[in-house]
Parts: C-alpha cells; sequence; structure tokens
C-alpha cells in the first residue's frame, strides 16, 4: 500500500502507530503539521504549515518557550481554536498539490483538528480514514461555531473512521459520521509493545506518584498539585514524578503555590524506554483529566503494573473497573483523590491484584503485535473496496489515486 500520514510528527503516538507500516514494507509518506525530525524509511516528509497552529514557533526556540511561559496550557488552546481554522483554506491547497504528487492509495488523518479538517478540505480520491483522539469531540468540536462546522464537515466526507473508545463510535455519528461506513474501535497508539511496557521482576515498587500527562487544556493539573499537601501530611515518604514539566513556567507556579518542592520532582520529556522504567518502579499512576480517550500512557503504566487511578470518564470506564484494577475519582475532588492515592499505597495486595488482572487486559486488548495486524487490515478492506483503486482484475491497483481539488 501506499499510505500517506497526516499527523503531528514529533508525536510518539503517531511514530508508534506509523512504525509499523515502516517495517511491513508498505510506501509510507508523511505530511506533519509541525517540523518534525525525518526517518530514511519514509518515502517523503513534508511540513505543512498552517498559520497560528504554532508550528512556527515551535521551529524558532526562543520565542516558542517565550509563549509558553507568558500562556497557560489553557489559554495556547483557546487561542489556536480560534486562530487555525482561519488558515485552514490555504494548508488545504498545499496539501492538494502534495497528494497530486504523492498519488496515496490511502490517506489516515490521525487526529480531527487539525489534520482531519486539512484533509476534508481537500476531498481526496482515495479513502480518507479519519482517527477521533480523546478530546477531539468533547472539548475541541464545542469551542466555537467554525470549529463544529468544520468537525461536522470532517466527519460526513470522513471514508472510515478509527477511535480509541467505543463513545467516541457514538459521538462520531452525532457529529455527522455515516453510521454505515467502515469503523474500527483500537488504541491510538497502535497498543503497548509488551517488551518494553512490563513489570520488573524483582523491582520493589516505591512509594512514587507518577502524572504522565504534562501541560494539556484538558489535565486537571490544578487537582493534582492541590493533592500533594494533603499526601504528605498522611505520608511523608511519597514522592511525586512529573515527566513533561521541566521548565514548564506554570508547572513550577502549581509546585511552588502549593509548597511542595520538596516532594515533587518536575522532569523532562523521558523517551518510551526511560518511561517504562519509571511506571515499573512506581506504585501508583494518576492521569486526573476532564476530557480524554484512552490515555496511551495510561494502558502503559498499566502494562508495567503501576496502579492506575484516573478521572471518572466514560471511556476509562472501558478499561478500569474501580477498586479491582484501579481506581476512578472525580477530576475537580482534591479529596478525593488523596485518599484514593492513599489508599492504594497502603494496600500492596491490591495493587499486586491489580497488576495481575491488568497484565491479562492488556494482552488481550492492547498488545501491539495484535492490535496493529488488525489496523493492517482495515487498511487493506478501505483500499481494496475504493471504485478508484481497483484494477480490471478487482486487485487494489495502488498509486492510481489522486488528491481531488480542495472543496469549499
Amino acid at each position: 500500500m501506499r499510505i500517506l500520514f497526516l499527523a503531528d510528527g514529533r508525536s510518539p503516538i503517531a511514530l508508534n502507530w506509523i512504525a509499523y507500516f515502516l517495517e511491513t514494507g508498505d510506501e509510507v509518506h508523511l505530511v506533519s503539521l509541525y517540523p518534525c525530525p525525518t526517518d530514511p524509511r519514509f518515502a517523503s516528509v513534508h511540513w505543512l504549515r498552517i498559520p497560528f497552529l504554532g508550528s512556527e514557533l515551535a521551529a524558532q526556540t526562543a520565542r516558542g518557550l517565550f509563549a509558553r511561559r507568558l500562556l497557560p496550557a489553557r489559554w495556547r488552546t483557546t487561542l489556536r481554536q480560534h486562530l487555525v481554522p482561519l488558515g485552514l483554506g490555504r494548508a488545504a491547497r498545499e496539501l492538494h498539490r502534495w497528494l497530486e504528487r504523492v498519488q496515496p492509495d490511502l490517506i489516515h488523518a490521525m487526529r480531527i483538528p487539525y489534520e482531519g479538517m486539512v484533509a476534508a478540505l481537500v476531498q481526496p480520491a482515495c479513502p480518507l480514514l479519519i482517527s477521533v483522539w480523546g478530546n477531539d469531540l468533547t472539548l475541541h468540536a464545542t469551542a466555537n461555531p467554525l470549529l463544529r462546522q468544520l468537525t461536522r464537515q470532517t466527519l460526513a466526507r470522513a471514508s472510515a473512521l478509527h477511535s480509541d473508545c467505543h463513545r467516541d463510535q457514538r459521538l462520531a455519528v452525532h457529529w455527522g459520521f455515516d453510521p454505515q461506513k467502515p469503523t474500527i474501535v483500537l488504541p491510538g497508539a497502535g497498543g503497548v509493545q509488551r517488551q518494553l511496557f512490563r513489570p520488573q521482576a524483582g523491582v520493589d515498587r516505591q512509594p512514587i506518584v507518577v502524572n504522565p500527562r504534562g501541560l494539556r487544556a484538558y489535565v486537571r493539573n490544578d487537582t493534582f498539585f492541590g493533592t500533594i499537601p494533603l499526601v504528605r501530611r498522611a505520608m511523608p515518604e511519597v514522592r511525586f514524578l512529573c515527566p513533561a514539566m521541566q521548565g514548564e513556567a506554570e508547572a513550577e507556579r502549581w509546585v511552588q503555590r502549593e509548597g511542595v518542592e520538596d516532594v515533587v520532582k518536575l522532569l523532562p520529556r523521558l523517551s518510551r524506554a526511560e518511561m517504562a522504567l519509571l511506571f515499573q518502579q512506581a506504585a501508583v499512576t494518576v492521569s486526573i483529566t476532564e476530557h480524554d480517550g484512552t490515555p496511551n500512557t495510561l494502558l502503559e503504566a498499566m502494562a508495567c503494573g503501576s496502579f492506575p487511578i484516573a478521572g471518572d470518564l466514560e471511556p476509562l470506564r472501558e478499561w478500569i473497573t474501580p477498586g479491582v484494577n484501579g481506581a476512578l475519582v472525580s477530576p475537580a475532588d482534591r479529596q478525593g483523590l488523596a485518599e484514593t492515592i492513599l489508599w492504594a499505597l497502603s494496600d500492596e495486595q491490591l495493587r499486586q491484584r491489580a497488576c495481575e488482572i491488568n497484565q491479562e487486559l492488556i494482552d488481550q486488548r492492547a498488545d501491539y503485535a495484535k492490535v496493529m495486524p488488525q489496523a493492517q487490515a482495515f487498511y487493506q478492506a478501505l483500499v481494496s473496496s475504493s471504485p478508484r483503486l481497483r484494477g480490471r482484475d478487482g486487485q487494489p491497483a495502488g498509486g492510481r489515486a489522486g488528491g481531488g481539488r480542495p472543496a469549499a
């Protein structure tokens, strides 16, 4: 297959999924909305510049760091939601020219805003697969009238839908996706690579709580940091580790405001191997959000045996049975989160039972080696069923489709 991915080329989640097709010998093209490192295995890599998205700032380190220090994550998201849609038309015209050059068999836009929106404006001749990520339909789609319109248009023009939870399949239909079209529910990163994310034998769990979610508009870091003084009073030996927060002014303000410098460590962005080691050592992983699908970091923590505590949201109930293999709390409940962390830390048998249950759950539903062949078969079915990509013998005729004209 000749596959073109529209994705954030910096994202470990997207790259984990795409890597499978690089390794199986498919011809893989990447169009990234952000500048990203190139991999020689890609047939092509193209940076699609979109005004106001922040990609220009990302390429200019000094300006990018200034913007991140000046504006909290919620404000930056709100600005993007209002400004980025205004520049999608120009990006669609550029994407159309690139599609005519590449002639893909299949386009996979790995998020609705803004990859899916740009692809839908082009209306490509080949199948367009749209992925819904955890907050596409609950945070971004409802932000303003233009995003509502673009979300509906994207889902109406999609040939097929991939989501990481069943809730988003239902919501997508509400937003205009035809329920007769093909759909699949698979973890957004393609699942967990078990050779890396697994419990480490002989390693004693430390009284460590990990928050792997970083600074995002939908993450309730106010609840997380506000909980720490409550936990410290009851269990002073507990330490809180926060990857991807080192040097972030917003996180530093939370630590100073709560007076918890002695028990919190803000870490830089960690590699996947480093994250696996962190999860293997941590007794508890906390993922408190207002909007979510199936967080990949939470699956990875569960795979490593760390006890998961997450916000009480519908998609999380697809993975966590409270009191059995994890816990769910109200995203705004500091006291409830503190009590849940203390309960989990003080009950080793609970954590061990949860670890055993989660190993089986990950093996059954989120093992990368099982998930990605399903994704590949889904791709092949889409390509085979496309009228414009079928040769005279009824087999896929890869590379015969071009991009359509950008739609109004």
